[in-house]
């Protein structure tokens, strides 16, 4: 057990929200009466969490007085410092309240978009306030039931005007900062604009300040629309936007269901785990998940030292398969460099070009070839549950 004790370097997070959940859900209510911000802190201080995260709404309640917001941050600053919790990312509520009905950045009412940008700059400055280095934005309410009521360009538009907005608001108060873009396809809208991690990528690219914008993918936003979530966190990571990620499970084609990280698919989740380990992402782990409706707090527990104890055993699978030698000899076959191919590869010339189109292919030798795939995946199973 003591093997896999999360430690500070390990940067394990979870939000307010998280560890906060009362289990309320669309068929049932609350099941755990509901702790302060301090509170939680000091649960995840008990499991040994690297730090904490939340939307502003989760610190201070929207219609909080100026004499009871100071007295929540007074609460919540004393158990950051006694537990030595973190604040490493914050973000806003813009889907909660009912003025969000039809999103906040993208609504048609004018009125909606400027209370939107008010209230993201007061969680801009509350997140900063306590330390926090990254602000993502996840758009909840930013889509359509029915796509008579919206013009997808417009709203694309709206939305890359509010973030736009937003990087230049943090430049002119001299925030130290980066933004990251959280997709989701659907739920709660029927269809939310920039519906997966590569939507988010190439909205990136048509921003002002693209150097300030990256991403944040979760797990199960992903698994959601049936898309392999490590192949999006790598094109995130190749392109230098993997600013955050949020860690959970999920069964696909079903609602947003924020199992315990690596509790659904254990697979998907070491290779993961792997890509994360073997590129040295140091940024946050964030878990963006919830214990089961049946648990009392006691079981919230069980649930978070779950989802940092599997991320750590996961990790050290993964230290094996890297030095398995049957396995790296597999790799090392299927990936062996052919010496008389290698100065056709790269970038082009004609010469280049002109040499490679007079190169005799036998296809049908290349085509016979076995490539071992099955036994790779076979001895990835076997190492995963413990027989090698």
């Amino acid at each position: 057990m003591s093997t896999f004790l999360p430690k500070p370097e390990h940067k394990f997070t979870f939000g307010l929200w998280t560890v906060g959940s009362t289990g309320r859900d669309p068929f049932g209510s609350p099941v755990r009466e509901p702790k302060t911000p301090a509170e939680l802190v000091y649960l995840l201080g008990e499991v040994g969490a690297y730090g904490v995260n939340f939307h502003d709404n989760d610190l201070i309640p929207i219609d909080a007085t100026f004499a009871e917001e100071e007295l929540i941050k007074k609460d919540f600053r004393k158990a950051l410092a006694e537990t030595g919790l973190v604040v490493p990312m914050a973000t806003t509520n813009l889907f909660g309240d009912p003025i969000f009905k039809d999103g906040a950045f993208t609504s048609n009412d004018p009125k909606v978009r400027a209370y939107a940008l008010q209230k993201t700059m007061r969680a801009i400055d509350l997140g900063v306030e306590f330390g926090a280095r990254i602000y993502v934005f996840w758009g909840g309410r930013e889509g359509t039931e029915t796509d008579s009521s919206k013009n997808a360009v417009d709203s694309i538009k709206r939305t890359r005007e509010a973030i736009n907005f937003f990087c230049e608001y943090a430049l002119d108060n001299h925030y130290n900062l980066k933004f990251a873009l959280e997709a989701k396809p659907n739920e709660p809208r029927g269809d939310i604009y920039n519906p997966t991690t590569g939507h988010m990528l190439a909205f990136i690219e048509t921003l002002d300040h693209p150097e300030m914008v990256g991403v944040n993918p979760e797990v199960a936003h992903e698994h959601m629309a049936g898309i392999n979530f490590m192949h999006g966190v790598a094109q995130a990571w190749e392109a230098g936007k993997l600013f955050h990620i949020d860690l959970n499970d999920q069964y696909p084609g079903r609602y947003d269901q924020d199992l315990r990280f690596g509790s659904r698919d254990i697979k998907a989740a070491f290779y993961l785990v792997k890509f994360l380990e073997d590129v040295g992402y140091d940024a946050p782990r964030h878990f963006d998940a919830h214990a089961f409706r049946t648990e009392d707090y006691e079981g919230v527990k069980d649930f978070a030292r779950g989802c940092m104890r599997t991320y750590l055993m996961l990790k050290e699978k993964a230290q094996q398969f890297n030095s398995d030698q049957e396995i790296q000899s597999i790799l090392a076959e299927i990936n062996a460099v052919d010496s008389e191919l290698t100065p056709y590869f790269g970038k082009y010339t004609k010469e280049k070009a002109n040499s490679i189109k007079e190169i005799p292919f036998d296809r049908a030798s290349i085509a016979n070839r076995g490539l071992k795939y099955e036994k790779l995946d076979q001895l990835t199973i076997n190492l995963l549950l413990g027989y090698r």
